[in-house]
């Protein structure tokens, strides 16, 4: 053990560094990290269904489609259709891994687009 005391971090410069990010780039890092956890919680990562959680993907799914419903005026359609895209990749994906399928309208996310018809 050390008796050194561990290096505190520089709030000052990370408040800094964050005021500098545009908010389209933080709603969008925010989108695209929502995306990613919840393809893997899908079971769509290399290790499939080691991960596959769908309560957790229907979690993430539904607040990444809150986001982009909240969001999508304040990030151009140039952002949000591509996020939009993906979001109804995910919609559909969830409803082809549930043993019990939603009712139309029902799926995770979909109180904001929507039905998702696969």
């Amino acid at each position: 053990m050390s008796d050194t005391p561990a290096e505190s971090p520089d709030f000052d410069a990370m408040t800094r560094d964050i005021a500098e990010v545009p908010a389209v780039e933080v709603i969008v890092t925010v989108a695209v990290n929502l995306m990613s956890a919840a393809a893997v919680k899908l079971g769509l990562s290399e290790e499939g269904e080691k991960y596959k959680d769908l309560d957790e993907a229907r979690k993430l799914i539904t607040a990444l489609a809150g986001l982009l419903d909240g969001g999508a005026t304040e990030i151009s359609s140039f952002h949000a259709a591509p996020l939009r895209d993906g979001l109804k990749s995910l919609q559909l994906a969830f409803r082809e891994a549930s043993i019990v399928p939603d009712e139309p309208g029902q799926g995770p996310g979909e109180k904001y687009t929507g039905p998702i018809y696969g």
